[in-house]
């Protein structure tokens, strides 16, 4: 009888009422705008469901994506580590001791990938790397329209280059991408809850192009969009070798922005039915800055602005990446808004690794910032890199650039003719002025700091992941991978 009742009250402990360790669901947007939410200062989107999310969580004002386009920022928060290679990397050669999904299942997690993966296939795709369970995962960067049929673009009637046949198999006439992306997950959540602790990670398509809406969101800011006075600010500026749009008066754009918004709030809600809220770490970020900038083709449909940051996607200034993070963990985890602290994507994962299962620095570039969250340490004086040398001045108006922020300050350095600048973010968010020949010693402060970082960094001998893939050494077009993760 004794021996029932302890194995009675262990199974009641590690059972029914929820396992040890916490769950975890990353939401991560794409192409979604520091400014893109109510919460952060938008008058066009409304966002109730994130702003409440935001309010019951840590929330960061410095935090960055490690690159300003998808696939790198993807790799880095992945991965934990710079994305200098600036393309995928392989995934597939990296050991297990460093790959934050294995190490997550083997200590008792099963594991979720939905959405936009974009990092690799074969070896490199999501179940090769970890996941039990995924869903609308592949090599596609985006969708050919945000209504089924997914892969066939509205405007013209061609099929996309790049298809997501899951999604296509999925829908029927009337459905929305979010919206089967956040079933999917839904569903993963529901079937796994109470059995192990999950891992799970919803990387919406949404924002990103074709700005597409359910025809009710359009129409409701359209309306809204009538009593928006924007004073004299000009529609576009010049900037970099395109112009910049400076007024968030998109009412598509704005209607996906709630869409997700309105997923997240299920999601919420359900976690909330399942008993579950409490003991799930809920992180929410994008992958860069929005795309507020066009070059010098001048054919981009730009739908948002990040001002009163500079630029957008693309760019090393603040509008291309900065982003939104979020991370609500109410077991443990007191909600504040830390305006302090720099943090960048590729920190994700070493924090989450920290949080959940106490496991310290596995030999990656990103850190833990478990102590910044339970507000025992503050990161203002950290010091962060970025490097971009595949510039699209076509596209997206960017320069190849490198960028360097030590506390306050952050230097730009321009790679083709090493012209640079110098901003004091805490004086000056919208980098107006540079003070590089103000400044002149910090500003040679931080050219040595990018300087020395460069010199470790951009090698090719720092990790050469093919080595661990002999058949891929045996293509020629395989010595592109041979660059430093």
């Amino acid at each position: 009888m004794k021996k029932s009742i302890l194995l009675l009250i262990a199974f009641v402990s590690l059972g029914i009422y929820g396992q040890k360790k916490p769950n975890i669901l990353i939401i991560h947007t794409d192409d979604l705008g520091y400014h893109d939410l109510s919460f952060t200062g938008s008058q066009l989107y409304d966002t109730p469901n994130i702003d409440q999310l935001a309010k019951d969580a840590v929330s960061f004002t410095n935090a960055y994506s490690s690159y300003p386009r998808c696939t790198p920022s993807r790799y880095a928060m992945m991965t934990g580590m710079y994305p200098v290679n600036e393309n995928k990397g392989y995934l597939g050669g990296i050991p297990e001791s460093k790959n934050f999904i294995k190490q997550f299942k083997n200590a008792g997690y099963t594991t979720s990938y939905v959405g936009k993966w974009h990092l690799g296939e074969g070896e490199s795709n999501p179940e090769a790397f970890g996941f039990n369970h995924t869903f609308a995962a592949g090599r596609a960067g985006g969708l050919g329209s945000r209504f089924y049929p997914f892969n066939i673009n509205k405007r013209n009637g061609k099929t996309a280059k790049e298809v997501v046949p899951e999604l296509e198999k999925t829908g029927k006439e009337g459905d929305y991408a979010s919206d089967l992306l956040t079933n999917a997950t839904l569903n993963f959540i529901k079937d796994n809850s109470g059995k192990k602790p999950f891992l799970a990670i919803l990387a919406y398509y949404a924002v990103h192009t074709p700005i597409e809406a359910k025809p009710k969101d359009e129409k409701r800011n359209k309306e809204q969009l009538k009593t928006i006075n924007f004073g004299n600010t000009p529609e576009y500026i010049k900037e970099g070798t395109g112009k910049r749009k400076m007024r968030q008066d998109d009412a598509a754009y704005a209607g996906m922005v709630e869409n997700v918004d309105e997923n997240v709030g299920r999601i919420l809600k359900s976690l909330k039915e399942l008993g579950i809220d409490r003991n799930t770490i809920i992180v929410f970020s994008s992958d860069h800055g929005g795309l507020s900038n066009s070059g010098n083709k001048g054919d981009r449909h730009l739908a948002t602005t990040n001002f009163p940051l500079k630029a957008g996607k693309g760019h090393l200034y603040e509008g291309g990446i900065r982003v939104p993070l979020f991370i609500k963990w109410s077991k443990e985890l007191q909600p504040r808004q830390d305006t302090k602290s720099i943090v960048l994507g590729m920190d994700v994962f070493p924090t989450l690794l920290d949080l959940a299962i106490d496991k310290k620095d596995v030999g990656v570039d990103g850190k833990s910032y478990k102590n910044v969250l339970k507000n025992t340490d503050s990161w203002e004086k950290r010091t962060v890199y970025w490097y971009s040398k595949k510039a699209r001045p076509h596209s997206t108006g960017d320069s190849k650039m490198a960028a360097v922020r030590s506390g306050d300050y952050k230097l730009v350095q321009y790679l083709d003719d090493d012209k640079v600048e110098l901003y004091n973010l805490k004086k000056d968010i919208s980098e107006a002025k540079d003070i590089s020949k103000i400044e002149t010693k910090k500003t040679n402060e931080l050219l040595a700091l990018l300087k020395n970082w460069k010199k470790e960094f951009l090698v090719k001998e720092r990790v050469q992941i093919m080595k661990t893939n002999p058949k891929f050494n045996k293509k020629k077009k395989g010595k592109k991978y041979k660059k430093k993760n």
